[in-house]
Parts: structure tokens; sequence; C-alpha cells
């Protein structure tokens, strides 16, 4: 069965991928409580060890071109990228066909313990590995920032945490003790998750007694992080770089 799933993740690849880099992903099948999930590295494999960060995608995928653009950005920092693809092909599927906002909420609801679950092993996983370990990075946008940040109260194996466009699920965490080095990502414009729930988000965490910055792109919209013809979009990636590098290269 695990096999049949890998082989359907990586055909479901070469759909999204719109590239011809983007094929040349290693590709690696990590076991998980809440099943396989595929993990794109988008490292050069060689050298000395390098911090790890995970990137988990909205609601549409990895199938942007400006994930090689952020790849190529983060390993000139020194710093390896990993594609976690916690939505799966049904996933992407069902969010789709989900009709509506209203539709598309309560499917997250009801997949995100599988989801936060699935981030949690994947951080272990790579800290387990000697090029890696105990120095993970975390950058989620808009869904992804969503299940990072459910993912990331309370992990001290967590170095970093970014946020783009996104925040907790429902915007309103329980029970939080602590959470990663945190850096908010926003585009002013947005209207999907407009930019005061990052400086809510940013409240918190200061509350919380760690260190949390904002950074708002002022006329950006929701998507701007990924358009690559948004002027903001690679400074923007440039800061994420630098946020991982301060909190993970210089601080192991």
């Amino acid at each position: 069965m695990r096999i049949v799933f890998a082989i359907a993740l990586a055909l479901s690849l070469l759909v999204l991928c719109t590239d011809g880099q983007a094929a040349s992903r290693e590709q690696i099948i990590v076991r998980t409580p809440a099943g396989d999930v595929l993990v794109e590295s988008l490292t050069d494999g060689v050298g000395k060890a390098r911090p790890a960060v995970m990137i988990l995608s909205g609601s549409k995928g990895f199938g942007a071109p400006a994930y090689e653009e952020i790849g190529r950005t983060f390993r000139a920092a020194g710093l390896d990228t990993y594609l976690v693809h916690v939505l799966s092909p049904a996933d992407l599927k069902s969010i789709a066909g989900a009709g509506n906002a209203r539709g598309r909420i309560q499917y997250y609801a009801k997949r995100m313990p599988d989801w936060i679950a699935t981030v949690r092993a994947v951080v272990t996983y790579l800290n387990g590995q000697p090029r890696h370990a105990g120095r993970v990075g975390v950058l989620g946008i808009s869904l992804g920032a969503q299940i990072a940040a459910a993912a990331s109260i309370d992990r001290a194996d967590i170095g970093a945490l970014l946020l783009v466009d996104g925040g907790f699920p429902n915007d309103e965490p329980q029970r939080v003790r602590s959470l990663p080095p945190l850096s908010l990502i926003w585009g002013g414009a947005d209207t999907i998750f407009p930019p005061s729930i990052g400086r809510k988000l940013q409240t918190l965490a200061l509350g919380l007694g760690g260190p949390a910055s904002l950074d708002i792109y002022e006329g950006a919209a929701h998507d701007f992080f990924l358009n690559l013809a948004a002027r903001q979009a690679r400074m923007a990636h440039t800061r994420a770089a630098d946020f991982f590098v301060s909190q993970l290269l210089r601080n192991p």
C-alpha cells in the first residue's frame, strides 16, 4: 500500500510541476503516523552540514515557479530547502472541488490533526539526519502557515518559524506556552488574511517572551510571495533567508 501511495505521489508531482528544474528535485518518502509523505529536496547534497528549512505550500501545492527561486535564494544563503507535500494529491483535489470558502474551511478542520502530525514527523526525520541535526526551520505560506503555526506550538525541536500571509487555525490558539523565534511576512493588501492577524500574532509571540518580527509589504496581495512578477517577492524571499540564517546558521 505504501508503495502504491508513493507512486501516486510521484506521478502527481509530474502533473503539478510546470518547469524543467522541478523534475530534477530529489524525492524522499518519509513515513509518518498519518501516512507516507513526499518531501522534495532542493539541496546540493554535498559539503558541510547546513541548516534545513521545510516549506509548506498553500492550498494549490508546489506548482508555482517561485518555489525554485526561493530554493536558490536559500541555498545561496547556506540553507538546505525541503518542500514537504503535507497536502496529498487527494487533499489538493478535495480543496479544489470544495466549491466555496466554507467547504474548504470545513475540510481544513477535518484534516488539520493529520497535517500537524505529518509536519512534526518530518521535523523529527530531518533532525535525525547528521547533515541537519538540531537545526530545522519551518516556513508556511497561507494554508501552510496555518499548519506550520499549529505544528510549532510548544516545540523545542523547531529552531525558527516563518509565516507568510497566514496564522493559527481559527485565529485563536489555546494554551500556548512557547513558540519558536518567529518572523511574519504579510501582504499589506491581503484581503484573505488581513495584516491585523499578523499584528495579533506578533503580539502573542512577544507576550510569550520570544523574538517576533512583522514585515508588511504595502500594496502586496495575498499571493505576492509566490508571484515573481510582484516587485516585493524577491525582497521578501531574501528577508526570509536572512531570518533563517540569523536563527539557524549563526546560532546552531
